[in-house]
């Protein structure tokens, strides 16, 4: 039934199969997509969810948020769910037997979470004592990610579970996860999520992993807020792990960017940005990026 996707009818598919056998919960092994189907079912039946990840790729084992997709890959839902995990078991041991592309895109996923809410978390006067943790779980994301990246993905090459290593997937599930659980609205996404949104309407790029996508979306709101210096910090980061720094790193064309642009100038994650936000601006930026 699991067809490596997401999909409202591929969960009423197993709905109708766990009320038929009257099943009490639902285990989801693996990555991403097969977690969020496993939490998006659980949460609806409302049944008990158990997510073991056999990558480090996303924060989806550990955040209760589904991210829905229809037949054509296109991102269609962003479901914030009412119950949370039941129980979230990492074996690190699994992970170093991952390919190294699903870290890296993980890598990519969670530099973002210091990067998109560093914005909106920083506008807040007085931020309540949960806006600080999830600030501070978002800078030990970008420091950690920093610090343990080259070591540890030279030691999962080697199949080594080192302490670097075990640092990248804590970071990319654990603390990720805290970003949004304790940040909400304020610490889930907002301008590098809204361009992997809006690439996901482009034909063919349903090939790339989602971090790699949302690593393109951090440069490009760095881009649209002006913030060259950062960029130029990040560059010889992205180029050393081999994070697409380019539009053309996705075989996308300029008018097919357009889409993207077009996609986030209403999008309610870009416009959490405090810029003043418009298809024209993003093109720029992204325009700009390229260039450079």
């Amino acid at each position: 039934h699991y067809q490596n996707e997401c999909r409202f009818d591929i969960a009423e598919t197993f709905k109708s199969f766990i009320i038929e056998e009257k099943i009490d919960g639902v285990v989801a092994v693996g990555g991403g997509k097969v977690l969020d189907l496993g939490k998006l079912i659980a949460n609806e039946l409302k049944i008990k969810s158990i997510c073991l990840p056999t990558l480090a790729s996303t924060c989806a084992a550990y955040t209760p948020v589904s991210i829905v997709y229809n037949e054509q890959h296109e991102m269609i839902d962003f479901k914030i769910l009412e119950q949370a995990i039941s129980l979230t078991l990492v074996a690190p041991e699994v992970i170093v037997n991952s390919p190294k592309e699903y870290l890296v895109a993980g890598i990519g996923d969670t530099l973002a979470k210091w990067y998109e809410s560093d914005p909106v978390l920083s506008a807040i006067k007085n931020p309540s004592v949960e806006l600080q943790v999830a600030q501070f779980a978002a800078k030990s994301c970008l420091d950690n990610l920093l610090a343990n990246s080259r070591k540890g993905l030279k030691d999962l090459e080697d199949d080594v579970l080192s302490y670097e290593l075990t640092q990248i997937i804590e970071t990319n599930i654990l603390l990720a996860g805290m970003v949004g659980g304790f940040g909400d609205h304020y610490g889930r996404t907002s301008g590098a999520h809204s361009i992997h949104d809006g690439l996901t309407l482009v034909p063919g790029t349903d090939k790339y992993l989602h971090g790699n996508k949302v690593a393109y979306g951090i440069l490009v709101q760095l881009a649209i807020e002006e913030k060259w210096e950062e960029i130029n910090k990040l560059l010889p980061f992205y180029q050393e792990l081999g994070l697409p720094s380019k539009y053309k790193d996705f075989g996308v064309t300029e008018k097919e960017m357009e889409i993207v642009a077009n996609f986030s100038e209403t999008d309610e994650c870009m416009l959490l940005l405090p810029q003043e936000i418009s298809a024209t601006v993003i093109m720029d930026a992204i325009k700009q990026l390229e260039m450079i």
